[in-house]
């Protein structure tokens, strides 16, 4: 088969073109060593030249935003589309993708899939405009994918009788795996004595991450030994405690290194419209080195971790934070099963493309 996917440039601000990441690169990636013929149409928000290569067995193209507007982007799918002939158009990492995909397969004649990982309409809440045409491309796309099956029933809403078929998430290869604890803390300049609890991601107040440092003075309290270390991007405002050490944001082959150093992974998150679908791949890493991890207990978060009360704090709760925290600081490295992996969500999304509708 021949794909297009339209994908913004920088999905959780890394660049595609240097820093393969996620779904958008693996789905991609794994369908090409498949035999599929991948072609990535990326929108770059930056004022960059336009870019054409072929590399990791896909075709890769950017386009700017600047200075031409979207236009020149959706001008350019038209030509690809003329000029490849793909079986499917699909929408990735964001609610315009989406909306691209679907319009592009109903002009052309061609099968459009549209793939959510978060709750969209979530970002901009009040835009209902934009919520109106998320609704109808999901409605009325080929097929639709999502990266858990909250977020499938959500989207099943506007295509009632038609499923959406699960494509999970998982930890990038092929870094995130068990590393000696001690030389990791050592590379790091940590505590070879203390208890480190660690939170990577976003430091964000809807995140609930003020829970977090109440959990943490609740713990400092009975226990001086204990450490909180953060990395991430940090909004605007948020002031750290002083007993908190923050190292800003870290490189992608770092991360292992800070998640192999900790005794508790955290993951925060509030009962919200972006938290009820969220699906943190920060979880899926921490799992992936069997890291012991504590994560509020979304009903999405829940399915990863297969409803196991030792790793699930309630939401804005702090005393039970810290209490699950205490209690996950004592346990060696968890082995938690078979975990899903790029190569397995593939297999899951090709089956998907290769249906009759």
């Amino acid at each position: 088969m021949k794909l297009l996917f339209l994908c913004k440039r920088r999905p959780q601000g890394r660049d595609l073109l240097t820093r393969p990441y996620g779904r958008f690169f693996y789905l991609p990636y794994e369908l090409s060593h498949r035999g599929h013929e991948s072609y990535l149409l990326l929108l770059n928000y930056l004022n960059e030249p336009s870019v054409r290569m072929e590399s990791k067995g896909m075709v890769w193209m950017s386009e700017s935003i600047r200075p031409y507007t979207p236009f020149r982007y959706y001008y350019r799918a038209c030509e690809l589309i003329k000029s490849i002939k793909p079986d499917w158009i699909v929408g990735f990492s964001d609610t315009y993708f989406g909306i691209m995909a679907a319009h592009l397969g109903r002009k052309y004649g061609i099968k459009s899939l549209v793939d959510a990982y978060d709750n969209y309409e979530s970002y901009l809440s009040l835009f209902t405009p934009l919520h109106f045409l998320w609704r109808r491309a999901v409605s009325q796309a080929t097929a639709v994918t999502a990266a858990g099956p909250q977020l499938a029933e959500l989207l099943q809403q506007s295509r009632p009788g038609r499923p959406v078929f699960i494509v999970p998430m998982a930890a990038d290869v092929p870094g995130f795996m068990p590393l000696d604890q001690e030389a990791c803390r050592r590379e790091l300049n940590l505590s070879l004595e203390n208890k480190i609890i660690g939170y990577c991601g976003s430091i964000y107040r809807n995140r609930g991450i003020q829970t977090l440092f109440d959990a943490h003075d609740i713990l400092k309290k009975s226990d001086r030994n204990i450490d909180l270390i953060f990395t991430g991007r940090k909004e605007k405002g948020i002031s750290l405690p002083s007993s908190v050490k923050w190292f800003g944001y870290l490189s992608d082959d770092k991360i292992p290194v800070f998640l192999n150093s900790l005794d508790v992974a955290v993951v925060i998150n509030r009962i919200s419209r972006f938290g009820l679908y969220s699906y943190p791949v920060k979880l899926y890493e921490a799992m992936r080195c069997h890291i012991p991890v504590i994560a509020t207990d979304t009903p999405s978060v829940n399915w990863i971790l297969k409803g196991d009360d030792r790793f699930l704090a309630r939401p804005d709760d702090p005393y039970d934070l810290a209490d699950k925290i205490r209690k996950a600081s004592t346990l060696d490295r968890i082995d938690y099963g078979e975990q899903t992996s790029w190569e397995q969500s593939c297999q899951i999304f090709e089956e998907v493309l290769l249906r009759k509708f």
